[in-house]
């Protein structure tokens, strides 16, 4: 570098000893060959030359050699008389020179300050430059940050319209998943929340295009998980595999290593101090969520949580909705199907003792298993337990289980989820759900399934049950009244009936009186009808003919009151006048039925049922048809102590405390054993309407 300034001087000078060297040889040649060789033109060229190009200097030192060589080559030797001096030529080299410096001192100031202009725009245009380039590195930052806060926004904005247009939380949390996946830039994003059955983990939602199968919606999270873990202590959680000293199980990172899961972040759905859930972002490259990241998560997550709020909130209108709805079209029916009267009529023994029984259990939530034919006003006797219950403000839900299909029974009686069976397009509450706190009336509950029994059996005891095509557990509070008009303990006997089941029913068993177990009601029953539905067909009935009087008091109403009733109705209808007009000629004794119960000992007198359940209910009566179904025959196969279900000494026992003889049984007829079955049961009977 030291050496350049020098060799730039002499190449200057060498310029000018080189252009008047060539100006002289070249006139030289042109001299000695007898050419014209006008010396002054070349060297004038070659002093300007030296002067433009080298500089003064060397324009000096050019000037000198060329008047030193014209002066000893040419001017001498060539000198005319008249001709100008060597003065002359020395002034015009030198007026020619000092011009020819002046232009090449200008022309280097020229290009000096060129020179330094460009170098100070060259300067200039660096700086700029590079304050340009920081200035588009910056601007390219803030586009990122802006196009990332767009997105967060548009993120956010996503959020609002899943939580306005998704009110299915399934499917809002799937959509929540997706936009926060695509946001976020990760691989797999997930929404946990706590199974109502179990209190674990619950992913619900899970948006990971490459999963394995490892992670998958529905799947439970132990307390020990890291979801588990974020949602007791409330704060966020990030690590990447890398990181050895993890808080959590094995089996928990085996299972983010088995699905390719390199770095995870969980954040708390978090709603009025209350944790909703988890929401959970993962990668399959290990890099780590920033703190900036977790914050911009926690923002989302509260939008999130408001958004699960209300999808739960909206599914327990929806439930609740729907609840009200069939608990609605449900008392619509009752009150189209509410009984032609509202209190029990009678004043007989047998119906005051089953009021007595009534007042007694209503105030408990005791089971009751009303017993009795049918027609003589069981569901009756069910709504006066409910209505003297501390449920009465609930609802009294009734359901008669031989009216339904088995097929459907189990839907009408614990309800269904959507897809449960074919057919099952919409969520179903069953009975047992609509009677909460209230009241569940199962009448005909011989009628069950033996594979649904297992299903009650549960509910009393465990007070919990399933939907149909559900795996989540419902708690209920309802009060039990079972009613059947069938022989329970036998069918317990036949093993038809559970026998854990019946014991839990019979906690508090009634029975019902049949109508001829108390005639001195039917007076009563007569004109409170006959008031009834004169009342409805507008019309006016003040008597009631004596003689119809007994007919309707002797006849034995196999239907019980529910026959009394359409009797009364028809009789109604039939009436032109003020007088009740009853075709009692239909209620010959020749062609009434024999009574239900009759027909029912008959055919269960056949079965042997253990001593101690039947022996508190043997009475009189039961010994005496007995007798007289044996023809006095009291042991053996076919006597009486077998059809019974008794031992024949215990038998022979009870007959000497009945004061019952067995050859008077026998040889009684048939109206003397019904009147005294008559005047002895008319004290356990009750009837109602």
């Amino acid at each position: 570098m030291t050496a350049r300034p020098e060799l730039r001087f002499v190449l200057r000078y060498s310029l000018a000893v080189v252009s008047v060297g060539t100006a002289l040889g070249t006139a030289m040649f042109l001299r000695r060959h007898n050419l014209p060789h006008p010396f002054t033109s070349f060297s004038l060229t070659a002093i300007a030359l030296t002067f433009w190009y080298a500089g003064t200097g060397p324009g000096f030192l050019a000037l000198v050699l060329a008047t030193g060589a014209m002066y000893e080559f040419f001017i001498t030797s060539e000198i005319i008389v008249g001709g100008p001096s060597r003065d002359s030529y020395l002034i015009v080299y030198g007026i020619f020179s000092l011009l020819v410096s002046w232009f090449s001192a200008s022309r280097h100031r020229a290009e000096r300050m060129l020179t330094e202009a460009r170098n100070n725009l060259e300067v200039r245009v660096e700086e700029r430059t590079s304050d340009l380039t920081q200035a588009n590195e910056k601007l390219q930052g803030t586009q990122a940050e802006l196009r990332l806060e767009k997105d967060r926004l548009n993120l956010l904005l996503d959020l609002n319209n899943s939580i306005a247009s998704n009110l299915e939380l399934r499917d809002l949390l799937r959509a929540i998943s997706g936009s926060v996946r695509h946001v976020m830039e990760c691989d797999a994003v997930g929404i946990n929340l706590p199974d109502p059955a179990t209190g674990e983990m619950k992913l619900y939602a899970l948006q990971f295009p490459g999963t394995k199968g490892f992670l998958q919606e529905g799947m439970l999270r132990p307390p020990d998980s890291v979801p588990g873990w974020v949602f007791s202590s409330k704060q966020p959680f990030t690590f990447t595999l890398h990181d050895m000293a993890l808080p959590i199980s094995a089996a928990e990172v085996n299972l983010y290593r088995e699905e390719g899961l390199r770095s995870v972040c969980q954040v708390p759905l978090i709603s009025h101090d209350r944790v909703l859930g988890i929401l959970g972002l993962s990668r399959t490259e290990e890099i780590p969520f920033s703190e900036a990241n977790v914050r911009f998560l926690m923002q989302v997550a509260n939008q999130v949580a408001i958004a699960v709020e209300n999808a739960l909130a909206y599914g327990q209108i929806a439930e609740l909705k729907d609840k009200l709805a069939q608990e609605k079209l449900y008392l619509e029916d009752e009150i189209r199907s509410e009984m032609d009267f509202e209190d029990i009529v009678g004043k007989s023994p047998a119906l005051r003792r089953v009021l007595n029984l009534v007042e007694t259990v209503a105030p408990t939530d005791s089971t009751v298993l009303i017993c009795g034919e049918t027609g003589t006003g069981k569901e009756l006797i069910a709504r006066a337990i409910h209505n003297l219950s501390t449920r009465r403000p609930k609802t009294f839900v009734k359901l008669n289980c031989a009216a339904i299909p088995t097929g459907l029974l189990e839907s009408e009686l614990f309800g269904h989820e959507r897809g449960a069976f074919t057919g099952a397009v919409a969520q179903r509450i069953g009975r047992m759900e609509l009677a909460n706190q209230g009241t569940l009336f199962l009448d005909e509950v011989g009628e069950i399934p033996p594979e649904l029994q297992p299903k009650l059996l549960r509910v009393l005891q465990e007070r919990e049950f399933e939907r149909l095509g559900s795996n989540r557990t419902f708690r209920t509070d309802v009060r039990l009244i079972a009613a059947t008009n069938r022989d329970l303990a036998a069918m317990v006997g036949d093993q038809k009936f559970r026998s854990d089941l019946y014991f839990r029913l019979n906690v508090f068993p009634i029975r019902i009186p049949s109508l001829r177990e108390r005639p001195e009601d039917i007076p009563l029953l007569v004109r409170h009808f006959s008031e009834e539905y004169s009342r409805r067909m507008n019309k006016r009935i003040e008597t009631i003919p004596s003689d119809t009087m007994k007919v309707l008091c002797r006849y034995s109403w196999p239907g019980n009151i529910r026959e009394l009733q359409n009797v009364i109705e028809r009789a109604v209808i039939l009436s032109q006048g003020s007088t009740l007009n009853v075709p009692v000629a239909e209620l010959s004794s020749d062609v009434t039925l024999p009574p239900p119960a009759k027909a029912a000992d008959e055919a269960t007198s056949r079965r042997r049922i253990p001593a101690r359940n039947i022996l508190p209910d043997v009475d009189r009566e039961q010994i005496i048809q007995a007798l007289k179904d044996t023809s006095g025959l009291i042991g053996g196969p076919n006597g009486a102590a077998s059809r019974l279900g008794l031992k024949r000494t215990t038998l022979i026992s009870r007959m000497r405390k009945l004061g019952i003889d067995s050859n008077a049984a026998s040889d009684r007829d048939e109206t003397d054993i019904d009147s005294d079955i008559d005047s002895s049961e008319s004290s356990d009977s009750s009837p109602q309407s």
